[in-house]
């Protein structure tokens, strides 16, 4: 009985999922209106970024609840946070494996002076909701020997993509970092080329050690989940807005491209 409970979901959760989901509509709500009205860069600005990210990943492990028990949450939690603070920080001190990368004060406060506290929060957003919307996409073929595989493939192919929009918008719009990438060497908005290799082997790497948690032993069968397309969708918005409110227009087409094609893929898995 006791190994039954420990696999079932977190159903203790629930009562807090739509509450978090709320308060993240509203921060990200806050923060279109102000980078619309360009005043995003203003102490509240700052502010609401924060609580964006904070609501934004609390509302991915919530969501994961529905389907995992708490052990497997709190434990995909840990280790992305500890894989993703190891890889950032050894390329805050050595350019390894991004490239030579400065990272600002207002990315915000600094975990021993080198790891800016909303990078591994990033991550859990990042590699939880991009299993999620590669399991929509992949859906029709759940069923398929090489299953796994793809769906680690897409997610890792999802976090390249992302990332296509956030450099700019991290340089030039938010000041987030800086890349020190020598003028010979080829860039997309001063970011080299390697550095969304590194995404994708980082990606690829946290994924696979986060694994084993993210799987549970004993599957309940749930409905649909949209949630990951949601919130996925609601922070790449938020970046494409502040990259065209910037004329930056090659990112805000990679962005709408890719994301549409994103959409696309995963509600038509979804409907299988």
């Amino acid at each position: 009985m006791a190994a039954g409970a420990a696999a079932r979901p977190a159903s203790g959760l629930e009562p807090w999922r739509k509450p978090v989901f709320i308060a993240c509509l509203i921060c990200w709500l806050g923060n279109l209106v102000l980078s619309t009205l360009g005043i995003d860069s203003s102490p509240v600005g700052r502010w609401l970024e924060g609580l964006f990210v904070v609501s934004a990943t609390s509302s991915t492990l919530l969501a994961l609840g529905r389907r995992l028990p708490l052990q497997n949450v709190l434990a995909t939690a840990l280790l992305i946070v500890m894989l993703s603070a190891a890889v950032i920080s050894l390329a805050s001190v050595s350019g390894i494996p991004f490239g030579p990368v400065h990272y600002s004060v207002f990315l915000g406060e600094k975990i021993f002076g080198v790891l800016p506290w909303p990078i591994p929060l990033g991550w859990i957003f990042l590699i939880v909701n991009g299993r999620g919307i590669a399991r929509l996409i992949m859906r029709p073929w759940r069923k398929t020997n090489y299953y796994g595989f793809w769906v680690m493939g897409l997610t890792c192919l999802l976090a390249v993509i992302l990332d296509l929009a956030l450099e700019p918008f991290a340089v030039f719009v938010k000041d987030y970092w800086l890349w020190q990438t020598p003028h010979w060497v080829p860039a997309w908005y001063t970011a080299p080329w390697v550095n969304f290799l590194g995404w994708f082997v980082t990606a690829l790497a946290v994924l696979t050690f986060a694994m084993p948690w993210l799987i549970n032993k004993q599957p309940v069968k749930h409905p649909v989940d949209y949630q990951p397309l949601i919130l996925w969708l609601m922070l790449n918005v938020w970046i494409t807005v502040g990259n065209a409110m910037h004329h930056l227009w090659p990112a805000v087409a990679a962005s709408v491209i890719g994301n549409s094609l994103i959409a696309f893929y995963a509600v038509r898995g979804a409907r299988w």
